[in-house]
């Protein structure tokens, strides 16, 4: 799994109530039908971008490897966003997946890409 972010598990410490209950709503969540977890990693994705959130669309491109795609398949889901919000979102958010990808890269390659 990859590194949470400091900020997120800083927060999770300050508020572990909090943190708590976001974590068991997101089970839930995950819970409540047949999507595995790929899927919904990679739903989120596309519902990130279209909301323009840099970060989360970073988490869900993780979370999305994580979960065994491939970095075509995040970049498929990125340029969905094209036809529903339009060229310079849907490449803001494939540059995004790109971040990850690359980092990804980095990571599993000993840095040597």
């Amino acid at each position: 799994m990859s590194k949470l972010p400091k900020r997120y598990t800083a927060f999770m410490e300050t508020y572990p109530e909090i943190g708590r209950a976001y974590t068991e709503l997101g089970a839930a969540v995950a819970d409540a039908g047949p999507l595995d977890d790929k899927t919904r990693a990679l739903i989120k994705l596309g519902l990130a971008i279209g909301a323009n959130l840099e970060g989360g669309a970073h988490s869900h491109a993780r979370k999305a490897l994580d979960a065994g795609a491939t970095p075509d398949e995040l970049r498929h889901a990125a340029l969905q966003a094209l036809t529903t919000i339009g060229f310079p979102s849907m490449m803001k958010g494939l540059s995004w997946v790109e971040d990850v990808i690359r980092k990804h890269e980095e990571s599993t390659s000993g840095g040597a890409v």
